[in-house]
């Protein structure tokens, strides 16, 4: 079998404490650090979080959803998982990689699996300069932010602000606005997703803007530039029909 040993982890809520309970009693538990694989009970808030613990380990992850809308989680069933885990297919997926700095000169760096995104701190919208690669394409965006969702996250904050949903293969990044004011009608950007993506914060000091990867937030920065990390791997185990990809396509169509 592809795994021999299995770490189970799981959120506090009782539903998710009580599944690892069971699953634990008929299946061996080692420490992840030991484990092939590690089993994940909750939701998908857990799921980002075991994908950020594990995330320089290449560990596989299957997630069981015993929270609310489980997205990229599997069906929670007690029974047969040893021949679950071996029907599994497996879904790779890259982080973005963000380097902010913030007014105070200090550098700041973190990692995110759906989306890195600026947005405003106070009652005064932003003002944003973005370029591409270096070229700037946009020289002043008015807007509560923006936001770089990769495809796995493209259903996530992306979509809840309008932005499309991208295929798992599609190779893109999405660049979308957040309640943008001026330009009206720029609706955002699809980008190749080896593009390096620059925001520089105009008038930083009387217009602060924070800049969040997934849930690390850094505030009062001046300059945010993010790409896809392609030397760091994410490997998502589904059972076979709900793949990462056929998620994505089914919530394209409600």
């Amino acid at each position: 079998m592809r795994f021999q040993t299995i770490a189970f982890i799981a959120s506090p809520t009782p539903d998710a404490r009580e599944a690892a309970d069971t699953l634990m009693r008929r299946y061996d538990n080692v420490p992840p650090e030991e484990a092939d694989v590690v089993v994940a009970l909750g939701g998908d808030g857990l799921m980002l979080q075991a994908l950020h613990r594990f995330m320089d380990r290449a560990k596989p992850i299957y997630g069981m959803n015993r929270g609310t809308v489980g997205f990229l989680m599997n069906e929670y069933r007690r029974d047969d998982l040893l021949e679950r885990l071996e029907a599994a297919h497996r879904s790779v997926i890259h982080p973005l990689l963000m380097e902010a700095r913030d007014t105070e000169g200090r550098s700041h760096t973190a990692r995110a699996i759906n989306e890195v995104y600026l947005l405003r701190q106070t009652h005064q919208t932003a003002k944003l300069k973005i370029a591409i690669d270096g070229q700037v394409r946009l020289e002043e965006l008015i807007a509560d932010g923006v936001l770089c969702a990769t495809a796995a996250g493209s259903t996530a904050y992306n979509f809840s602000v309008g932005g499309p949903i991208l295929p798992l293969n599609a190779k893109l990044l999405a660049l979308t606005p957040i309640s943008a004011f001026r330009p009206r009608r720029w609706r955002g950007a699809l980008l190749p997703d080896y593009a390096r993506i620059r925001v520089d914060v105009l008038d930083a000091a009387h217009r602060p803007v924070a800049a969040v990867a997934d849930h690390t937030e850094f505030r009062r920065v001046c300059t945010v530039e993010t790409w896809l990390d392609r030397g760091t791997e994410l490997v998502l185990l589904h059972d076979p029909g709900h793949s990462l990809d056929e998620r994505i396509l089914r919530e394209q169509f409600g």
